[in-house]
């Protein structure tokens, strides 16, 4: 088991900069999921960490030692890659127990690992089988059973999931946190889908441009983004930002989204915009769950607008509702008996009490 630690790591393919000199810090046992959208360095980081790229500058370092030289085999990691990587020839316990034949581990051990891995990952049954035997989620227990019965300091995933179907990513999303919650070696994940992130990891390192945004908790990025990036990137549906403006209201504030409809700011996030000029330019952000049907006794900081509805969206247990404010698309979710129709107006109200605002010049979130 190990850390790894990257330092001011920058990969540079001719005039292309794919990772501007990013830091960070994977403790021992921990799973991190590095998640951004396509071309923002998530796989090429990870690519260096495993020694597949060389590094243009900086260092990496697993276990306090430094790799920057080292070459794969020797770093002690173990790969599961998007397309499975099977030996179609060989057996599923043949395919698992690959990499140890390869370094003369005793018969008896590896037919040992391997039984340990193939129980855990439950394709027991499968061991004798060739990979064009096996279902698209069984090749992928395959390949994780290869790596942890490597035993690694490391384990580094590249976007395992994306070649299965959606109901079968959930399944394997909980097969890989049993696997982690059994095994506890450190792990380093890469994903679009910022649902696998939230769900999987203990912190997530959300990537953007080839620089990291922000890093932290999945709930700290849900209800603590730093950026509009990141606020946007995390949640679906994805948080609304509104074009807004700050104003003074008998020794409080009011927050005015167009010229009909203001909200008076609770007395707490009051005191924490105090400082904002009146004049920069906003964005309010809200997550769509904070835009609801107005209930019979709203609760303070629940303030009720109304609006014409442009497309509502069924799910089963809520109803998606879209409207549209000063040119700006608006989600929110409602009670599947709140009486949505599209073209139609509704009552909605707005929780003030988990507001964004952020600067609409600098992204920033105040």
């Amino acid at each position: 088991m190990a850390d790894v630690s990257l330092r001011k790591v920058i990969k540079r393919y001719e005039d292309v900069e794919a990772v501007r000199g990013i830091d960070l810090d994977i403790a021992d046992h921990e799973f991190v999921v590095l998640v951004g959208p396509s071309g923002c360095g998530k796989s090429t980081t990870l690519r260096m960490i495993a020694g597949l790229e060389d590094i243009t500058g900086g260092d990496i370092m697993i276990g306090g030692d430094l790799v920057n030289d080292v070459p794969p085999k020797d770093r002690d990691i173990a790969m599961v890659f998007q397309n499975y990587a099977l030996y179609p020839h060989m057996t599923v316990a043949e395919n698992m127990s690959f990499g140890l034949r390869l370094k003369h581990y005793p018969k008896a051990e590896i037919r040992s690992r391997v039984d340990e891995a193939a129980r855990m990952l439950d394709i027991a049954e499968l061991i004798d089988r060739k990979p064009k035997q096996l279902s698209g989620g069984q090749r992928q227990r395959v390949a994780m059973g290869r790596a942890i019965v490597r035993n690694p300091k490391v384990f580094l995933f590249d976007e395992p999931l994306s070649n299965l179907d959606a109901k079968l990513r959930v399944q394997m999303r909980i097969e890989i946190k049993k696997v982690h919650q059994k095994v506890r070696t450190t792990t380093v994940y890469v994903t679009h889908d910022q649902v696998e992130a939230m769900t999987l990891a203990d912190r997530v390192v959300v990537m953007n441009k080839g620089r990291i945004e922000q890093i932290g908790t999945p709930n700290d990025l849900y209800h603590h983004p730093a950026t509009r990036f990141v606020a946007g990137f995390i949640g679906s549906p994805a948080m609304n930002f509104i074009p807004c403006r700050l104003e003074d209201s008998g020794g409080g504030l009011n927050i005015r989204l167009t010229d009909r409809i203001a909200f008076p700011l609770p007395p707490a996030r009051a005191a924490r915009y105090q400082g904002v000029t009146r004049t920069d330019r906003l964005l309010l952000g809200l997550r769509p769950e904070h835009i609801a049907e107005l209930k019979a006794h709203p609760e303070p900081g629940i303030e009720p607008f109304e609006a014409v509805l442009d497309v509502t969206e069924p799910m089963g247990m809520e109803t998606l509702v879209y409207f549209t404010l000063e040119g700006a698309q608006i989600c929110g979710r409602v009670s599947p008996n709140a009486g949505a129709r599209a073209g139609e107006p509704l009552r909605l109200a707005v929780d003030l009490n988990n507001i964004h605002l952020l600067n609409e010049v600098t992204g920033a979130v105040i």
